[in-house]
């Protein structure tokens, strides 16, 4: 019997298969992954920008941007806004009060150099009311000699000031010597008043010519900076940049997340809309008051300063060519320049100050003077035309009378008109720029507040729609 073999027993515990060999290169494990607290600098920004142009991380950008913006306007508007209004202070504070001191240094001390020689020729014993006016003249230059020196610092005005400063009592010294003289009936009363009048003529005015000048000038430079345009412009222009971008972010948004009105944003344009009218309206009033006080206070008082010195200037010819008796004529040539520099006529003074006053309150005096001068330099024409004649006694009454229709009482309503015109000028300007420096009133302030409720108004809006993504 033949015995069949079947297929050998399995093992009880069969060997695992044997790994199967690798065809391709040997794998490269992967590099561990650092913790998240220490990934590198440009792990991050690789992770940052993804995320950066995603609805959310654009919003964070946007919103990054419109604060930067509207803080940036709140500084230089507030800036800005500073720089004008301290200029417009100044102008109203400081600049005007100089120039009105300067200006009374050098009207004074010309009206008393007129005022003594006038007394001098009169009688050996000076009038009590050419000797009060007198001294209120010396007294008013004493102050404002005193007022201009404190308040300048100005190192180009401080020769000026010293040499009216050193030259005042020299000269006030002189006319003492004279009148005493004169009143004692001494020639060397002539000779003493011929000095003090040099002393007054070739130093004394024009170094205050030279103060009021200057401080006029600075006058003026000061209300140019008040109502500078560049830098307001430029503000302006930022404004308008910023009221853009708002729009546009509004745009973007409605688009992107399908909602009309964005109330933060829309509160942010308002208040950047409030903040520019604010300031344009502001600034153009300030511009507008400013310049009428500099073209119908400041300027038109200066140029009637101008010609109340001219005035006194050819008043001192008159006296001086009467007090000389020397056939020279220097003082009457002298008194023709002065003439001509004082109208009425084409580029005179007296014309130049009406057509500055044009339509103001001093007009009328303005005219008037502009009459009496013409009558007085008819007079002046027989005072020389006497003096020719060596009739004495009949010059000085015609120079020195106060009788209608002589150079004395022409010569003082001349003078009088002038002062009128001028004080009403210089109120013109004290309104006119105080209204323009008023105008910045709080709108510093009102800009700053507005700026802070700009960035409130972006972070609201903005937040809201970035609440929608978390």
């Amino acid at each position: 019997m033949t015995t069949v073999a079947g297929p050998p027993a399995s093992p009880a515990h069969p060997l695992p298969p044997a790994p199967a060999t690798p065809s391709g290169p040997p794998s490269v494990p992967p590099p561990p992954v650092p913790a998240r607290g220490r990934q590198s600098l440009r792990q991050r920004l690789a992770a940052a920008g993804p995320r950066a142009r995603t609805t959310p991380g654009r919003l964070r950008v946007l919103l990054t941007l419109l604060i930067v913006l509207t803080l940036g306007w709140g500084v230089i508007a507030a800036w800005t806004v500073a720089l004008h209004q301290s200029a417009a202070s100044a102008v109203v504070s400081a600049n005007e009060p100089l120039s009105q001191d300067a200006q009374q240094v050098y009207q004074s001390l010309s009206d008393a150099q007129v005022t003594v020689s006038a007394a001098f020729l009169a009688s050996p014993q000076q009038p009590l009311a050419a000797r009060q006016r007198y001294d209120a003249d010396i007294a008013r230059a004493t102050a404002g000699l005193k007022a201009a020196t404190a308040a300048s610092d100005n190192p180009q005005l401080s020769q000026s000031l010293a040499t009216l400063s050193g030259g005042l009592p020299q000269y006030t010294a002189e006319v003492a010597d004279a009148e005493l003289y004169n009143s004692l009936g001494y020639l060397a009363g002539s000779s003493s008043m011929q000095v003090a009048t040099e002393e007054m003529q070739l130093t004394l005015l024009p170094a205050a010519r030279a103060v009021y000048t200057r401080e006029n000038a600075e006058l003026t430079a000061t209300s140019a900076q008040a109502t500078g345009l560049p830098l307001v412009v430029i503000t302006l222009l930022i404004g308008l940049v910023l009221l853009f971008v708002l729009f546009r972010v509004q745009r973007w948004l409605s688009r992107r997340t399908h909602r009309i009105v964005n109330w933060g944003l829309l509160l942010a344009s308002a208040a950047t809309a409030a903040s520019v009218l604010w300031l344009v309206v502001s600034f153009a009033l300030a511009r507008v008051d400013l310049g009428r006080a500099l073209a119908h206070g400041s300027q038109p008082a200066a140029t009637l300063a101008e010609a109340g010195i001219a005035a006194q200037r050819a008043r001192g010819d008159e006296i001086l060519n009467l007090i000389s008796h020397s056939g020279d004529t220097a003082f009457q040539a002298d008194f023709k320049t002065a003439q001509g520099q004082l109208g009425p006529g084409t580029g005179s003074l007296l014309t130049s100050a009406l057509d500055q006053s044009r339509g103001g309150t001093g007009t009328g005096r303005i005219q008037a003077a502009a009459q009496e001068a013409t009558a007085w330099y008819a007079v002046n024409r027989k005072v020389h035309t006497l003096d020719t004649q060596n009739a004495t006694a009949a010059e000085t009454q015609l120079v020195t009378g106060t009788g209608a229709g002589t150079a004395a009482t022409l010569f003082g309503q001349i003078d009088g008109n002038l002062a009128a015109a001028i004080a009403d000028d210089e109120a013109t300007f004290r309104s006119s720029a105080t209204t323009g420096r008023d105008a910045f009133t709080g709108l510093e302030a009102g800009v700053i507040v507005l700026a802070v409720v700009m960035v409130i108004g972006c972070v609201w809006g903005i937040n809201r729609r970035l609440a929608e993504y978390r």
